[in-house]
């Protein structure tokens, strides 16, 4: 599961998380560990796009919360991959952010969180770029680690639609 900030402009529009430049990005980055987007659920700890497109405000967070909880007790994931420092502190606590805690997972109950930059971020700074691809690769070990993501065997299939059907409520 990976949850960003919030729909920009493209993702408003189309009603998908993730469909801008950002969303290009993050499904190279995926592929480059072998999933695609339909292997996992993404979603935004707010719903709406701010005006302006500022960053949300925290009793916007706090109004889209118990929706984001909802989703992670429904999708019951293993692994929550963290996108950027305002999806990091809401999941983490405030004394969380990319900077300081990228690349590091921590665990929460029975919840894996890996805290990461957001794919953004290597948009508006290209040194980031190899720093998010490491945080990628450490992903993929966790996975191989915890068996969901196993080379050579193959993945257990999900009854087909449950993940689309998910994602339109994103």
């Amino acid at each position: 599961m990976f949850v960003g900030e919030g729909p920009g402009q493209n993702e408003d529009e189309q009603g998908r998380p993730f469909v801008g430049a950002a969303g290009k990005f993050l499904t190279e980055l995926l592929e480059s560990i072998g999933l695609k987007r339909t292997d996992v659920f993404i979603t935004n700890i707010v719903k709406c796009r701010p005006p302006n497109n500022r960053a949300p405000r925290k009793y916007e967070i706090e109004a889209c919360n118990p929706y984001l909880q909802s989703q992670i007790r429904l999708i019951n994931p293993r692994i929550v991959c963290a996108l950027g420092t305002p999806a990091i502190t809401t999941l983490m606590g405030d004394e969380y952010s990319a900077s300081r805690h990228h690349g590091k997972p921590s665990t929460k109950g029975e919840v894996t969180i890996l805290p990461m930059y957001h794919p953004a971020a290597a948009l508006y700074d290209a040194s980031l770029k190899e720093t998010i691809l490491h945080d990628f690769r450490l992903l993929k070990r966790l996975l191989e680690n915890m068996e969901i993501l196993n080379p050579g065997t193959p993945k257990s299939s999900e009854p087909s639609g449950r993940k689309q059907t998910l994602e339109k409520w994103v």
